[in-house]
């Protein structure tokens, strides 16, 4: 008996039937075509192993580079220039806002209806002087206001122009002495006396002659139509905020503060802290301006020597028409950062009642800030020039920022502190 083996066995069924055989045998392979396939498979692990890499590296890259890979720069505050005011010394949005229109306004100090005046808090350097009678006046500077009232407005004197003069600013006032007006018409001053477009009387009975007001809008308004768009202020030398602050903390650390010249070195003065200070115009009290120190807010609350505050209308911002303060504004005291007293020479003028005052040259000044007094000179060379203020031994007093007020004491008056 014949044994067949399975793989013959196998090999002959196939052979019996085609189909079987196209069924069961092996495709054959093209050399080529396996060939492609590897090169194929090969680029694919090659750019799954990149891509793995990549995302790997980018996981481990620091914090602030896949930060930077997602979001644009953003520059620090840092990185930013700080602009600081040429008036205030406070910080302002851009260099453009120094050179907005500035104002300065003539506003009466009597107590025959004067008094609240408006719009004083947003004034950033008030001069004080004698008008006539003993009665101070006012040269309040502003940039580009928005208070809903401002005034009273008075009459100019040549001392105030004088003032205003550095500030580049549009002279508002009613009227005014005659050397006064005539610099004004020869000087190509920028002016705005009485005009009812953009001034107004108020209602209030008491406030008598007292009475003649303006708003931030008729100011923005009066600029258009004359296209006095913009002022180049000439201001005080001002400390930043930062360095102001620094040394007040250290003036409440000490009872007394040694000011030192970074330059050299060297201690330019002991400077006494005060917290109380009188300022003598004259014999009446109602004009006799005091300040006490608050610590707290670091400015000087003023009041009169007659005993009461001197309380102003703190009134908003926008067009409210034209409006009596007392119906729109709040009172509240006033409080500059800094006190300034310079000591002029004054007297009686040819008509034997309005003032002439002395305001080029030098004199002895008194520099409140911080709670100290720093004893030292003014100096102003020519109406153009600001005045400047320096300690005894003749270094520049940097003021803190904020509001200031100088005050023009004659030279038969006095201050105390």
């Amino acid at each position: 008996m014949e044994t067949v083996t399975e793989s013959q066995n196998s090999i002959e069924k196939t052979a019996e039937n085609p189909a079987v055989i196209e069924l069961e045998q092996k495709p054959s392979v093209d050399k080529k075509s396996s060939k492609a396939w590897i090169i194929f498979l090969a680029l694919g692990f090659i750019m799954l192993a990149g891509g793995a890499t990549l995302l790997a590296m980018t996981l481990l890259k620091p914090v602030e580079e896949k930060a930077a890979l997602i979001f644009p720069t953003i520059p620090s505050k840092s990185s930013v220039a700080i602009v600081y005011s040429t008036i205030t010394g406070q910080e302002i949005i851009n260099e453009e806002a120094n050179h907005t229109p500035v104002y300065c306004i003539q506003t009466p100090n009597g107590t025959d209806g004067a008094r609240p005046q408006a719009g004083l808090l947003d004034a950033g350097v008030i001069f004080e002087a004698i008008a006539e009678a003993g009665i101070t006046r006012f040269a309040a500077i502003y940039q580009n206001p928005g208070s809903a009232v401002i005034g009273p407005i008075r009459s100019l004197r040549l001392y105030y122009l004088e003032w205003d003069t550095p500030f580049d600013c549009t002279i508002v006032h009613a009227g005014g002495a005659y050397d006064a007006l005539t610099a004004v018409k020869n000087g190509g001053y920028k002016d705005l006396t009485e005009n009812y477009t953009y001034m107004y009387r108020g209602t209030v009975s008491s406030r008598r002659w007292n009475n003649l007001f303006t708003t931030g809008t008729y100011l923005g308004n009066f600029t258009n139509d004359k296209s006095y768009y913009t002022s180049n202020p000439q201001g005080f030398t001002h400390s930043t905020p930062e360095e102001a602050e620094k040394t007040r903390i250290d003036t409440l650390a000490t009872e007394k503060l040694s000011i030192v010249t970074p330059a050299t070195g060297s201690t330019s003065a002991l400077i006494p802290k005060t917290s109380h200070i009188s300022m003598h115009f004259g014999s009446t009290p109602n004009y006799n301006p005091v300040y006490d120190y608050d610590a707290a807010s670091n400015t000087y609350k003023r009041s009169y020597e007659s005993g009461y505050s001197h309380e102003v209308y703190d009134c908003p911002a926008g067009n409210l028409g034209e409006k009596d303060p007392e119906s729109v504004c709040e009172l509240k005291q006033l409080s500059p950062s800094v006190v300034i007293a310079i000591m002029v020479s004054e007297r009686k003028a040819s008509d034997n009642y309005h003032e002439d005052i002395t305001t080029t040259g030098s004199g002895t000044a008194y520099v409140f800030q911080n709670g100290t007094a720093i004893k030292g000179t003014w100096t102003k060379n020519t109406r153009a020039d600001q005045i400047k203020f320096y300690d005894e031994n003749s270094h520049e007093i940097s003021l803190n920022p904020g509001q200031v007020i100088v005050s023009a004491v004659p030279n038969y008056g006095w201050v105390e502190y």
